[in-house]
């Protein structure tokens, strides 16, 4: 389940997509986004420690993307902030753990369901690249992350 910070994070990173080249003002970020300002400093932080988002102090300061968004995965910026994107952590590729009261993970049929659940969720979010989620959402809200 996807949680509120990271779609607080998507919504930071659409509204940074959209603005082109121009930095953005955390405060005029949180007001756009609907985002309470005290939880979007965390996850600006997360995100460019991810290196998503570059920041700059100062009068001409503010956050931009740290690279293209044609080149931002949205399923990576969802593992940056919520982790591994499988339901349960015996179905995670990056952060396996396998049930303590599971008898054999390699046949357990509910283990299998889940991977599959994972590669079907991954497929989307890994094919999705933040412009195109951004465009999308230009095309569904034309006037909602719009910086003056």
């Amino acid at each position: 389940m996807l949680t509120m910070k990271a779609k607080y994070a998507l919504r930071t990173m659409t509204a940074l997509a959209r603005s082109g080249d121009a930095r953005v003002q955390a405060r005029q970020l949180a007001e756009r986004c609907r985002v309470p300002a005290k939880f979007l400093e965390t996850i600006l932080v997360e995100l460019r420690e991810a290196g998503f988002v570059q920041s700059r102090r100062g009068q001409h300061g503010g956050h931009a993307l740290a690279r293209a968004a044609e080149e931002i995965r949205i399923g990576d910026v969802i593992r940056a902030i919520d982790g591994p994107l499988a339901p349960v952590r015996c179905a995670s590729v990056t952060a396996y753990e396998p049930c303590r009261d599971c008898p054999d993970p390699d046949a357990c049929a509910l283990r299998a369901l889940m991977r599959e659940t994972r590669d079907a969720l991954s497929r989307v979010l890994d094919g999705r690249s933040l412009r195109e989620f951004a465009d999308a959402d230009a095309a569904l809200s034309p006037t909602t992350m719009e910086f003056a």
